[in-house]
């Protein structure tokens, strides 16, 4: 692997190939290359990808727009380093070999909204009773959310009053969504007993004891 003054000479010649007047180390700027009539192009040189270069180029992007990332080999994970840069607005190079690639030029990110996505993140949002996780809690802990509780909604019912038609489980359990939530049986937490009468199974009156401090 090259040392980081040895990506210097490639990113220069790559850059003086475009017309470039290019000089290194300027006001703790490691590569600053100028064309007439253009704000002026970074690059910060590393050896591998990393935080530190990260973080030179996102404070350089108060200089230019124009900053370029220089590493002196091919990342592991390129598909997520190109993401990234692409999400700050940086550039990026190789130097292998003693030659300097551009792989990603900087451009503005402008993220597309994914509208389903935040369809969903409203709907469970708003589905959901009261606060019942902890943000931040450890992947051990089961996730409280709008669909358990409404399993737990049914289970409950069906523990207390016995097998129901789902029709009436749906209005008594403020359920709207009892029919796929017991025909499905995710949790495994229902039985049918004949046409369209679920009762709760043990595995439900099991779930009911481990969430009761949720509460349904």
């Amino acid at each position: 692997m090259p040392l980081e003054s040895d990506l210097y000479a490639p990113v220069k010649a790559l850059l003086e190939g475009q017309g470039y007047v290019v000089k290194g180390e300027v006001r703790g700027c490691d590569v600053v290359a100028v064309r007439a009539g253009e704000p002026p192009l970074i690059v910060e040189l590393k050896r591998v990808f990393g935080l530190g270069l990260v973080l030179q180029g996102v404070d350089r992007l108060a200089i230019s727009d124009r900053v370029y990332l220089a590493i002196g080999q091919w990342p592991k994970r390129m598909k997520n380093v190109k993401k990234l840069c692409r999400r700050l607005g940086l550039g990026l190079m190789v130097v292998a070999a003693k030659r300097a690639d551009i792989v990603l030029d900087p451009v503005p990110y402008r993220p597309r909204l994914d509208k389903r996505k935040a369809g969903r993140l409203l709907g469970e949002h708003a589905r959901r009773v009261g606060d019942p996780n902890r943000g931040g809690s450890s992947t051990k802990v089961p996730m409280m959310t709008a669909y358990r509780q409404e399993a737990l909604r049914c289970a409950e019912l069906l523990a207390s009053n016995g097998p129901m038609k789902l029709a009436a489980l749906r209005l008594a359990a403020a359920a709207p969504r009892a029919a796929t939530i017991l025909q499905q049986d995710v949790y495994g937490w229902f039985e049918r007993v004949e046409r369209g009468i679920y009762t709760v199974s043990p595995a439900g009156r099991r779930g009911l004891e481990m969430f009761a401090r949720f509460g349904a």
